[in-house]
């Protein structure tokens, strides 16, 4: 990292952070820090659903299909992603969740990277990363 480049493994590094590889949560000076987008490399395996309903969204979002059929729930409709490379994306203010319909691996893009955005567990989903 001293010449401001990183190189490593998504489903290495996202394992320490609930799959979040960048955003602000990343270390001031490491090249994955940014206050302007997080990226995630989010595994789930078959069956896998979002605890609770993201409310009340400021960001806005792009997922991605990597490999498997993920569904992305919004209060009106779903949207099924099946084929590598399909994907989806919501504004600010879209309630959502989420649910692996077979092992999936997704990539998802947020923008901006809200500090202070992250819940420990227990506290309203709401603001949940």
């Amino acid at each position: 990292m001293d010449d401001g480049v990183y190189a490593g493994n998504a489903g290495e590094d996202s394992a320490t952070d609930r799959g979040w590889l960048l955003g602000h949560f990343r270390e001031e000076g490491d090249p994955r820090h940014s206050d302007a987008v997080e990226v995630k490399w989010g595994v789930h395996p078959r069956g896998e659903r979002r605890a609770q309903w993201v409310e009340g969204e400021v960001r806005t979002a792009l997922l991605v299909l990597v490999s498997g059929r993920f569904r992305v729930e919004f209060p009106r409709h779903s949207v099924l992603l099946e084929r590598q490379g399909d994907y989806v994306v919501w504004g600010r203010g879209v309630d959502h969740s989420w649910f692996a319909e077979d092992d999936s691996v997704v990539m998802t893009l947020r923008w901006p990277s809200v500090t202070g955005y992250a819940l420990t567990d227990g506290e309203s989903a709401a603001r949940s990363r």
